[in-house]
């Protein structure tokens, strides 16, 4: 009579950690196909195709396609606003070297990334979707604006900076990125040169146009060396 054996320790060690790590590969998978395809054409079972599981597994880590674009968004998203507000409690430098240095992290590590086609996602189904659409503004829409609020008034309390009416102020700020958002996920994904843009130095100067006219007063013209 035939004894099945035990997995072996190392064999059992590895399901373990695959285990660990379907959660993570399959918010993978479907970011990578929310982008792709829309939240309404998503369908569960690709996303466990894609990673390489059944929908049954997907179903006991998320509990439907709403959860899991959750997920999505807090993994990409909404979960690094913590660490972007303890940045910018530790950052000492001027407001422009803020503002210079907020645009470059958020190219970096969002609108390079895939992570910003979720925001033409939402800009797209967002009137089909109530649910998530509150959630969207909820976790990651309404503290994306208070950080930007903060970074101002900031430059306002240094005086480095004009009083401003903050509540149309951040929109100065989240225009650029907004673009380069929607330019990446159209016509960047299909005709890359279309503008022959290259985002750092276009945010670089958008980063110029709105602290030039935010200064409390004109920057002093530079004198050039006898």
């Amino acid at each position: 009579m035939h004894t099945p054996t035990s997995p072996s320790p190392t064999t059992a060690a590895k399901r373990e950690r695959r285990k660990e790590a379907r959660p993570g590969e399959l918010i993978e998978a479907a970011l990578e196909l929310f982008v792709e395809k829309g939240f309404a054409a998503t369908r569960v079972d690709e996303v466990a195709a894609r990673a390489g599981v059944s929908k049954g597994t997907l179903f006991l880590y998320f509990s439907s396609k709403e959860e899991l674009f959750k997920a999505v968004v807090r993994e990409n998203i909404a979960g690094r606003f913590a660490e972007w507000t303890l940045e910018l409690d530790a950052f000492e430098g001027s407001t422009d070297d803020l503002l210079r240095y907020c645009y470059k992290v958020w190219w970096e590590r969002i609108g390079n990334t895939k992570a910003s086609g979720i925001t033409k996602l939402m800009l797209s189904e967002a009137h089909h979707f109530p649910e998530i659409t509150q959630f969207y503004q909820r976790e990651v829409m309404g503290p994306g604006q208070a950080l930007i609020r903060r970074i101002l008034q900031r430059g306002v309390d240094r005086k480095e900076i004009r009083p401003l009416d903050m509540d149309y102020a951040v929109y100065l700020v989240l225009a650029p990125m907004m673009f380069l958002m929607l330019w990446k996920h159209s016509m960047g994904a299909c005709v890359p040169d279309a503008l022959d843009l290259d985002p750092e130095k276009y945010l670089a100067m958008q980063a110029d146009n709105i602290l030039h006219g935010l200064y409390t007063a004109a920057p002093s013209p530079v004198t050039p060396p006898a």
